[in-house]
């Protein structure tokens, strides 16, 4: 399992929060990845991941599920690889979009 941490909106401020991600045994096969993670957040925090990374979450689940690879090990080599672009280009968010363990 990978610690990530992802901008999500807590009032309308974006503050950073840390998701888990592992090989889903999803039930059914369309269930989003981290869609439990996102709920709990909303019913116990108030925050709400936005779209844009839930479809991402989603979008690397299916391109794993489509080349027989770890969602998990997808997950870190996307969302690093975007983390190193973001920090070299010098736009580096300010939320730490992707780190893991």
């Amino acid at each position: 399992m990978k610690k990530f941490t992802i901008p999500c909106l807590f009032a309308g401020v974006q503050a950073p929060f840390s998701i888990y991600v592992g090989e889903p045994v999803l039930e059914p096969a369309d269930a989003h990845p981290i869609e439990q993670q996102a709920a709990w957040l909303l019913r116990e925090r108030g925050g709400v991941v936005p779209e844009e990374v839930m479809d991402s979450f989603m979008k690397l689940l299916q391109i794993a599920k489509e080349n027989n690879v770890s969602f998990e090990e997808l997950c870190v080599y996307a969302l690093g690889t975007a983390s190193g672009e973001a920090s070299s280009s010098g736009d580096a968010p300010d939320s730490g979009d992707a780190a893991s363990t």
